[in-house]
């Protein structure tokens, strides 16, 4: 299958492992932000490829699972509201609140529905006029144009039962947050292939040349990841810092357009909390005041309290790549996908959950 087979040639993987080990003489760290590499790291068995001094490291890179905890319990709040429809994402549905999950509501009475866009809870929207709508708004650059898309469209078409409750989270800013520390010890990034699909690899320059750590943008298939490693490493090995591109069948410098210009149009950048890494400035995206109507946050009181960790959870260790899934306690003692105790279990592209199912 074309873009596929060639992709997935054993051959060339050896190849290309073989010039990483003859490439790569210093110890090098480098973290990959996005759930799907990291199961697409361990689906493939890139790691016994590599020499044991390059050590790959997941990041926050599970829009599911970097959602603070007080996003989920707003989520609920609102699901225990009369007359409000919830729609989601699937894999929100079982993520752990303070006290309940959407699953949890739903089971218990209220009106949750998962759906596959944003457009579905639009239909869902126009065919239940006495209720109101509120779709989760949950992702990175990659889902927030699909999201902006529909509420121009609900504005323009005057649907005033659907919202959103935007908990948006932006890339970039999380990758300055976690460097700025200065104890994450990373010497290159896996970048993701789809968020950059959208915003590019311009977005990436800032912190480049600020902490001078290289970036390579990365698509999902065992010979796009062995490259892209092995683009990073001589990077490293040269002293070198720049944003490339291993994706270049989908992805461009300047990104998507026409996505980022309607992303921009109805939202504009706020200071967000992250799961993990606290409240980052700029990161997240709010509705901007045009689109207000639309804006579950503003309509409806969503004031929640402080929330907790579950006890000896270490999710937000994990997604700071602080340690790894298996040095929690509670991982497949009590924490599994069947029954997640923290987000990372949760989807389908987090961490505990890839450790899990691959890793010994």
């Amino acid at each position: 299958m074309k873009y596929i087979d060639e992709y997935r040639d054993g051959d060339l993987a050896q190849s290309l492992a073989q010039k990483i080990r003859s490439l790569s003489k210093k110890p090098v760290r480098l973290m990959e932000i996005c759930g799907t590499h990291t199961m697409a790291i361990f689906r493939h068995g890139i790691r016994s490829l590599l020499p044991g001094h390059i050590e790959l490291i997941s990041g926050p890179g599970c829009p599911v699972c970097v959602t603070a905890m007080e996003e989920v319990d707003r989520s609920v709040k609102l699901a225990r509201m009369p007359d409000v429809i919830v729609t989601t994402f699937g894999d929100m549905m079982r993520v752990p609140g303070t006290e309940s999950s959407l699953q949890q509501e739903n089971g218990q009475g209220a009106d949750v529905r998962m759906v596959y866009s944003t457009f579905d809870a639009l239909k869902i929207a126009e065919d239940n006029q006495k209720k109101h709508v509120a779709f989760l708004g949950i992702g990175f650059e990659t889902t927030a144009p699909t999201v902006a898309a529909a509420i121009r469209t609900a504005h323009e078409r005057n649907l005033s039962n659907f919202s959103v409750l935007s908990a948006h989270k932006l890339l970039p800013p999380a990758m300055d947050a976690l460097l700025s520390g200065g104890d994450l010890g990373v010497d290159g990034f896996i970048c993701p292939g789809h968020v950059s699909t959208i915003i590019g690899t311009s977005a990436y320059v800032s912190v480049v040349e600020k902490y001078e750590v290289p970036c390579v943008v990365v698509g999902f298939e065992p010979i796009d990841i062995l490259q892209g490693i092995l683009m990073l490493v001589d990077q490293v090995e040269n002293g070198q810092a720049e944003a490339q591109i291993q994706y270049s069948r989908v992805v461009s410098p300047g990104g998507n357009l026409g996505a980022l210009k309607i992303m921009n149009e109805v939202f504009e950048p706020c200071d967000s909390a992250w799961r993990g890494l606290g409240m980052i400035p700029e990161s997240g995206l709010r509705i901007k005041e045009k689109f207000s109507a639309h804006d579950a946050g503003q309509r409806y009181d969503l004031s929640v309290p402080p929330a907790k960790e579950p006890p000896g959870c270490r999710c937000a260790e994990v997604l700071r790549g602080a340690i790894k899934p298996f040095e929690c306690k509670l991982f497949r003692n009590g924490c599994s996908p069947r029954h997640p105790i923290g987000a990372c279990m949760v989807s389908s592209e987090g961490t505990c959950a890839a450790y899990y199912k691959y890793h010994e």
